[in-house]
């Protein structure tokens, strides 16, 4: 039985996150629904990483076993034929060893979140960023963050119905740039790590955001760190700026 590994792109909007849900749509239920339009009966998928309700995908990447030898380009046509009208693409396609896993053989996963910081309101950005109405300011952001990178208890950053076994986590970056648009001032946030907690880049951004725009001295951001509390955290921010943008495997299985 041949496995596939899937790069996948989706919107987030429309769906109850990554996860099969039983009665609301989901990311996961979508493509393997497509897949049993090619090979009738039940199929499970797996992803390097389960997004939340409204959390969009440059480069999810997923697994499935099939019975027949599909070749990648045929397999990746079908199911994009499939998966109309969602927001959802499969942009890659390859086999790959039966053993290896799209979570378990991910080595790190990347997060990019998008904040707009402009008066008017947001139209052809609006649903896929964080508009904020202020300026911000990037150096003290900078600041900010750098109290973050590393190994450390992330208690404080981490969803109260958060199910990781530990809080404890090694954030390798976090890269924050501004990124000129035709559409005013966006704010580009990469982080990168092994594996995330549940809420934890919304959390990290909602509270950058507050050092950004003078609400916090950059130091609370370690104080924060340091309380292991949930309630020294700043707003989490929501999740349509928030994008799974790519995950590493040492060897990349598309290439």
């Amino acid at each position: 039985m041949p496995r596939y590994a899937l790069k996948v792109e989706y919107h987030g909007a429309p769906f109850a996150g990554w996860q099969r849900q039983r009665d609301q749509p989901s990311v996961q239920g979508a493509i393997e629904a497509a897949l049993a339009r090619l090979e009738p009966g039940a199929h499970t998928i797996a992803a390097a990483g389960r997004t939340d309700a409204g959390v969009h995908a440059l480069a999810q990447v997923a697994h499935c076993d099939l019975a027949r030898d599909w070749t990648p380009f045929r397999l990746m046509e079908a199911l994009n034929h499939h998966l109309k009208p969602a927001p959802v693409a499969i942009v890659d396609c390859a086999v790959v060893d039966g053993d290896w896993n799209a979570r378990f053989s991910a080595r790190e996963r990347r997060y990019l979140f998008r904040l707009l910081a402009r008066r008017a309101p947001a139209t052809h950005q609006a649903g896929l960023v964080w508009q904020v109405r202020h300026s911000l300011d990037v150096e003290r952001m900078r600041a900010g963050a750098a109290h973050l990178v590393g190994h450390h208890d992330f208690t404080t950053f981490r969803s109260s119905i958060c199910q990781a076994a530990s809080p404890v986590k090694t954030l390798d970056a976090i890269e924050i740039a501004t990124v000129e648009t035709g559409w005013g001032p966006e704010i580009a946030f990469r982080l990168r790590a092994r594996s995330f907690l549940h809420n934890q880049v919304r959390s990290i951004v909602g509270t950058l955001e507050r050092v950004g725009s003078g609400a916090w001295e950059p130091a609370r951001v370690r104080e924060a760190l340091e309380a292991r509390d949930r309630a020294a955290c700043g707003p989490v921010c929501p999740p349509e700026g928030l994008y799974l943008a790519g995950v590493d495997y040492g060897r990349d299985p598309f290439a």
